[in-house]
């Protein structure tokens, strides 16, 4: 019985590890690339927040390192889990490092995601986060931009209709929204803890 608890477990991480290196590597995006789209200009970008405000993400007169994390709010586990080891994080760091940083939920899924449906999620985790929306054309260019992938896929006898498979990973940005860094998807807070830390 034992060998076929760790017969099953072993199968069961095996499975996980492959779905996880998949997600992490398999082109899934509404446009099928994962490359930096030319041309992209941060300061044309626009999303929107709470009460359905806009909101500019990238400016030069907020020079808070942005902490952006892409996922949608139906999202089972994945998203829960790393929006809740990113306020482990938060909960983790000082509040001198904590004034620095601008950490960010955008949704991927805008059709069902409004504005404020986001930003309520977002809070949800915690007080800093803030929670984004945008239509799909300026999602889909933004997470392009960073390398996200992501795929609308169907749910048979579902009344959800459909789900999002995407990538995790945490993308650490300047004010002008080149690239500092990304952390993958984690269980355990230390990853960005030390990933803060290093800025």
């Amino acid at each position: 019985m034992t060998r076929l608890l760790w017969l099953t477990l072993c199968i069961i991480f095996v499975l996980g590890f492959t779905l996880k290196s998949y997600l992490n590597s398999t082109s899934l995006t509404a446009s099928e690339t994962t490359s930096p789209v030319s041309g992209f200009n941060s300061r044309d970008i626009t999303l929107f927040g709470e009460n359905n405000q806009p909101v500019t993400l990238f400016t030069s007169q907020d020079t808070r390192v942005r902490i952006l994390y892409f996922g949608f709010t139906r999202c089972p586990d994945v998203c829960p889990t790393s929006l809740a080891m990113l306020a482990a994080a938060l909960n983790n760091i000082s509040a001198e490092k904590l004034q620095q940083l601008r950490p960010t939920f955008i949704s991927l899924d805008p059709e069902r995601d409004a504005a404020d449906a986001s930003y309520q999620y977002a809070q949800y985790f915690h007080p800093m986060i803030e929670g984004l929306s945008a239509p799909l054309p300026v999602v889909t260019e933004l997470a392009n931009h960073y390398g996200v992938i992501f795929k609308k896929t169907a749910l048979a006898d579902s009344t959800l209709t459909y789900t999002l498979d995407h990538n995790s990973y945490f993308y650490f940005v300047n004010a002008d929204g080149t690239l500092i860094k990304k952390v993958p998807h984690t269980f355990s807070p230390e990853p960005l803890v030390q990933a803060i830390n290093d800025l």
